[in-house]
């Protein structure tokens, strides 16, 4: 392995451990509310917590906008951005993308989990939030240390589709 890839792998599987970790304590941590019985009310606590899970691609459009704004880069279509705006600009395309998985891995999940299990939901929106804002640090020090960010967020969006999925249909391949 080259030194690169020792460091990738060093993040990533420092930012499993992290979700692991993250999600275990924040889901112990957070009250059950018995009031989560049907899916209505599932599904409006999913969405409330989406609203939350939003935030770091909210961020990272203002910010790239704001870059543009007050640069040489406000016309997009120059290729001025300088290396922070770049950056700035994938950090905001790649938390599109998980944030997409996030929010259907999440709404999907909310309408098969019990009242007990919804704590799910809030650990997850709180863990994406950090892993996201990891990511965005790490990539802004240098690209390599973007992977604890990427691996955290990667792996938990991979978990919640995994449990959604598995949550949807294993009743009916094991009755």
């Amino acid at each position: 392995m080259t030194r690169d890839q020792k460091i990738v792998a060093v993040g990533a599987a420092s930012g499993v451990a992290a979700i692991i970790i993250g999600m275990a304590g924040i889901y112990h941590l957070w009250p059950v509310n018995p009031r989560l019985a049907d899916a209505g009310s599932r599904l409006s606590c999913a969405l409330q917590a989406n609203a939350f899970a939003v935030l770091p691609l909210l961020i990272a459009v203002m910010v790239v906008g704001n870059d543009r704004f007050l640069s040489a880069a406000i016309d997009p279509t120059l290729g001025k951005e300088d290396l922070a705006t770049q950056i700035n600009g994938r950090v905001a395309d790649n938390t599109l993308q998980q944030f997409v998985l996030f929010f259907v891995a999440t709404m999907a999940l909310s309408t098969n989990l019990q009242p007990a299990t919804m704590r799910l939901i809030p650990a997850a929106a709180l863990v994406f939030v950090a892993a996201r804002a990891a990511f965005w640090i790490g990539y802004r020090i240098h690209p390599l240390y973007r992977a604890f960010g990427m691996a955290a967020t990667g792996y938990l969006n991979l978990g919640l589709v995994g449990l959604a999925l598995w949550k949807a249909f294993a009743p009916a391949i094991f009755p």
